[in-house]
């Protein structure tokens, strides 16, 4: 990084809502990744990133309108560092009314949803879906600024398909966005057709910069700092969102926002290290969750458990442990071989 690079993102960046302003003063955003970023994700991920933005999991307007997913709003109370809420659904109300609550939770801004591929969601006008009703995103956006004073951002994708994907459609598609009150865009460089295929399209990515003038936010194929740094000299973007290449590696963040600074960049845990990480996130998610904190630790401890002999054979045995203690004796077990 040049001494000017290392200037320009050490510098806050201002985000202006209706009624107040936020400052971002880490560059590095970790993404909502449903299943994943819970509170307890959340806190490791800050061990190693203090400042960086977080999510709560997406969450849906509607189902937060009947009196589910309250949780993943109202937890925000007990957390430090700035957190967002991301919000779908194809209601503007529905979407004003849960921004509202989000912000009395302690919001630090809300994100709108415009880019999740699930099939599911998209086909009822949720996440992806929107980019196929850019006026209906509009009125979204618009409405949902007015109703809190947080700032209101989006994130979204190049266009629906291969055919509207085009550095020019998503220029369009993206100014249309800023003009109806986003403050911040997310662009994940894919179409929702690739989903998570392919390579994403950073050349894409720098043409919605250069024609957007509120922050950009380059997302897709960010998995190392390096990867980072390429990202933000091919695009011009203002910062980067990492998203699955944190699942398993909640330091990911806080060793990119260290390369962006110009500090020393955090070792890559090793195996002990990884193994009392996924004992740590085990023994949280079963206080929180009682027995069901061992099936949402599953997956958790595949992601982290890797990289050190015997990692195959633990996975295998975690993935099978019928309670909270066997996979505990499991990890202990390997933490006393390492010695």
């Amino acid at each position: 990084m040049t001494p000017a690079a290392i200037e320009r993102f050490a510098t806050p960046l201002a985000l202006k809502g209706s009624r107040s302003e936020r400052q971002l003063r880490c560059r590095v955003l970790q993404s909502p990744l449903a299943g994943v970023s819970d509170r307890i994700f959340r806190h490791l991920v800050r061990r190693w990133a203090p400042d960086a933005l977080l999510f709560t999991e997406m969450v849906n307007a509607t189902s937060l309108e009947l009196g589910h997913g309250r949780r993943k709003v109202e937890e925000l109370a007990q957390e430090a560092g700035p957190i967002g809420v991301q919000l779908f659904d194809h209601r503007p109300q529905a979407m004003a009314e849960a921004a509202r609550r989000a912000e009395a939770s302690g919001a630090f801004l809300i994100d709108i949803n415009m880019g999740c591929p699930v099939k599911k969601i998209a086909k009822k006008g949720g996440g992806s879906g929107l980019i196929r009703e850019p006026d209906l995103a509009a009125r979204i956006v618009d409405t949902v600024a007015a109703a809190v004073a947080i700032p209101v951002t989006v994130k979204t994708r190049l266009g629906w398909c291969g055919s509207d994907g085009s550095a020019a459609d998503a220029v369009q598609w993206c100014q249309q966005l800023e003009e109806a009150g986003a403050r911040l865009l997310t662009l994940h460089g894919r179409t929702r057709e690739q989903k998570f295929s392919g390579r994403a399209d950073w050349q894409a990515i720098a043409a919605v910069k250069d024609a957007l003038s509120i922050p950009v936010i380059a997302n897709g194929d960010v998995n190392t700092p390096d990867d980072a740094l390429r990202c933000l000299a091919e695009t011009g973007a203002d910062g980067v969102m990492v998203g699955r290449g944190t699942m398993g590696s909640p330091w990911l963040v806080g060793q990119i926002d260290s390369a962006l600074s110009g500090r020393p960049i955090p070792t890559t845990p090793g195996a002990a290290e990884r193994l009392t990480i996924a004992r740590e996130q085990l023994v949280a998610l079963v206080a929180d969750r009682g027995d069901h904190g061992l099936l949402i630790a599953r997956k958790h401890m595949s992601w982290t458990c890797t990289g050190f002999p015997g990692a195959p054979q633990l996975r295998h045995a975690l993935m099978r442990a019928p309670s909270p203690q066997d996979a505990l004796d499991l990890l202990d077990g390997q933490l006393q071989q390492l010695g």
